[in-house]
């Protein structure tokens, strides 16, 4: 299975080390994602997602997110959510 594109960065905060993350559709914490852009090549897992600065476990198509990333990402990189291998 492919990965799914789920969104895009719309902002990218760099001193707190959060992207804005535009949802095409639903995102978990704890799930894979992938982003990548011209030069962005990044893999991790969700550890934090907020939405207006407060914690939610999960958020869906249309909204605005924050989540902490590991390096810097830039506007309109892709957002996909990684398949789960299947055993």
């Amino acid at each position: 299975m492919a990965d799914l594109l789920i969104g895009r960065v719309a902002d990218y905060f760099a001193h707190q080390s959060v992207a804005g993350i535009e949802l095409y559709d639903k995102l978990r914490r704890g799930d894979r994602i992938r982003i990548l852009g011209h030069t962005t090549h990044l893999e991790m897992t969700i550890d934090t997602l907020q939405i207006n600065r407060q914690d939610v476990d999960e958020a869906s198509s249309g909204k605005l997110v924050g989540i902490r990333v590991p390096d810097r990402v830039r506007t309109g990189d892709r957002v996909y959510k990684q398949s789960t291998p299947v055993s």
